[in-house]
């Protein structure tokens, strides 16, 4: 099988086959039609290799007046452009993957979005993209003209590798096919699932519990990686991979670090894999179109995909088997259905095992990366502002005290819980980055006049915003809306930014597209966070026990607002993670 980077070489010559083909028929035409005339040899191979950047020349500066004249035909603008100083804007490209490797979250493409405006485009190596951050732009894309921007051919190709034909990566009908198989099982029943939140909490927290009785620190984002994995996989097919089992691991630090090198057992291969195929598809994404010229000799997901494939195909093949063996025609609904999973749901409907595949595996990654960065993000929220810490569990103790298990209603009453999720899902929202491209000639809102033409997009241009920056914006949250506070959820600010426009808060996407699991992701986290809550008095970063390479560069201490206040480097691939950890001390009462 053709490699990503041999496959675009291999479109690449195809499609200079017409300019060099055309070059040589036209020399042999006029050598036939006047017999004196004579072209070298040499000429017409320098001819032949010329027309390549000719024709590619031709079409830029036809795709650029075609822009133009359709622009003029909508009555509307073109919006403002980053030009870099290079050839093809490589160094802005070279910028964008730099800051991904080396800088902030939101730096890269994002750097130009004051000076140039909250809808700017970008052409990098003669593609053209757009990038914004506003929230009526924003609402136009995911909502009110959703049929008109898609994914694309483009970005489903990048994504193909891991994603397939799944939920996240399919448009128009494949979409609503998969989107009307999975809506009926999250439910309020599915979405407060306690029961099984509960066996997967109990055992990260005597987990956790046994490390800390022995002196040594946790990394907390690994172990919350482990309880989501768990949860995940037993609220899909209704077995646990069980990776809270296995050993947690030591600091760099820890004087028993090199006694406990082991070769990982297959729930920790599972997740590695997992993490691996998100690193490929983000670098693919950083890059564009030329991410398979980084890919020539291997697909950067393959090998993740070939673990994360042996641990579900024996998982689908025995749920295929075993609806086919019930006799129960596909559509139709068995009567007990209360300790059906997920895939006992999904292969009723379908027992393609592609399809399963894909589907399970979009769910998969997405279920255990909300609750597992959300929460990772929350306790370090806490270790940066202990006051967040001691309400937080002052609001807890007095709804449940240290003993009782939460319900439901017991989750919805706790308003400050719900305010520090939703502060930390605003200031870090798990996917801070993500496209749309447009089917059609199209137009978008002029965040500059709003009230002026509107801005022009192109059918076939990438659309890519930023939820993180716009959470992020001082004139949509006031002008600490770079601080990380809960109480903005609670007081005049709720009525005085939220309330007002309410696509200014979207970190579980918005529209049709809006995530099916969100409550369930809710619900998830509230209750963890209550046990942890329950169990342990006092909270701090170990960071000592950080890796070296994960603590915030010093230059950031004099950014404003949470820049400034970050101890360790968040990170993002697909979704957003802490890099090298979170390393935790906790104690009893």
């Amino acid at each position: 099988m053709l490699t990503p980077g041999l496959r675009l070489i291999l479109r690449f010559f195809v499609h200079s086959l017409i300019p060099v083909s055309s070059v040589w028929l036209l020399s042999r035409l006029l050598t036939v039609y006047n017999e004196s005339l004579h072209i070298s040899s040499g000429l017409v191979a320098l001819a032949a290799i010329l027309s390549i950047p000719a024709l590619f020349t031709f079409r830029i500066v036809l795709k650029n007046l075609r822009t133009r004249r359709a622009a003029q035909r909508m009555g509307a603008i073109l919006p403002p452009r980053w030009d870099g100083r290079s050839f093809g804007n490589f160094d802005i490209l070279q910028h964008t993957v730099d800051r991904f490797q080396n800088g902030y979250i939101g730096e890269g493409i994002w750097d130009k979005i004051d000076e140039l405006g909250h809808l700017h485009s970008i052409d990098i190596l003669w593609n053209r993209m757009y990038a914004t951050n506003d929230a009526d732009v924003l609402k136009t894309i995911l909502a009110t003209d959703f049929a008109n921007f898609a994914k694309g051919e483009g970005l489903r190709e990048t994504l193909n590798s891991v994603l397939g034909t799944g939920v996240f990566n399919a448009d128009g009908d494949l979409w609503k096919f998969h989107r009307t198989m999975t809506r009926p099982y999250f439910s309020r029943d599915r979405i407060s699932h306690f029961e099984l939140f509960d066996a997967h909490a109990t055992v990260a927290i005597d987990k956790m519990r046994g490390r800390f009785k022995d002196g040594h620190p946790v990394d907390f984002q690994d172990l919350i990686n482990r309880f989501a994995l768990d949860s995940a996989t037993e609220f899909l097919f209704g077995t646990s991979v069980h990776s809270l089992k296995s050993e947690l691991p030591y600091a760099h630090n820890d004087s028993v670090y090199s006694q406990f090198a082991r070769p990982h057992d297959s729930a920790e291969k599972f997740s590695h894999a997992v993490f691996g195929v998100q690193e490929a598809l983000a670098m693919r994404l950083r890059l564009g179109g030329i991410w398979p010229l980084q890919e020539i000799r291997r697909d950067a997901s393959a090998e993740h995909m070939q673990v994360i494939d042996e641990f579900l195909e024996p998982i689908l093949t025995e749920a295929i088997a075993k609806n086919r063996n019930t006799g129960v025609p596909k559509g139709a609904e068995k009567q007990d259905e209360e300790n059906e999973t997920l895939l006992d749901h999904l292969v009723k409907l379908t027992d393609d095992p592609v399809l399963l595949h894909d589907e399970t595996l979009n769910i998969l990654i997405a279920g255990r990366d909300t609750t597992a960065s959300t929460l990772s993000l929350v306790v370090y929220m806490m270790c940066l502002y202990p006051d967040v810490f001691k309400r937080l569990r002052a609001e807890v103790l007095e709804t449940l005290g240290s003993n009782q298990t939460p319900s439901f209603d017991d989750v919805r009453k706790m308003k400050y819980l719900r305010a520090v999720i939703n502060e930390t899902l605003r200031l870090y929202p798990i996917v801070p980055f993500n496209a749309r491209v447009a089917v059609n000639d199209t137009t978008l809102p002029n965040p500059a006049d709003p009230t002026g033409p509107r801005v022009f997009v192109p059918a076939n241009t990438v659309v890519a915003y930023s939820v993180l920056l716009m959470q992020r914006r001082k004139d949509y949250w006031g002008p600490d809306a770079l601080s990380f506070d809960p109480d903005r959820w609670l007081d005049e600010r709720l009525n005085k930014y939220f309330a007002r426009n309410p696509f200014i808060f979207i970190p579980f996407n918005a529209g049709p597209r809006i995530c099916l699991g969100q409550q369930f992701a809710y619900n998830e986290m509230s209750f963890f966070l209550i046990r942890l809550l329950q169990n342990f008095s006092s909270l701090e970063m170990d960071l000592t026990a950080q890796p070296l390479d994960s603590r915030a560069p010093r230059e950031w201490a004099s950014a404003e607002g949470q820049q400034g206040k970050e101890k360790i480097i968040p990170k993002c691939l697909l979704t957003l993670f802490l890099k090298g950890g979170l390393w935790v001390r906790m104690s009893e009462e």
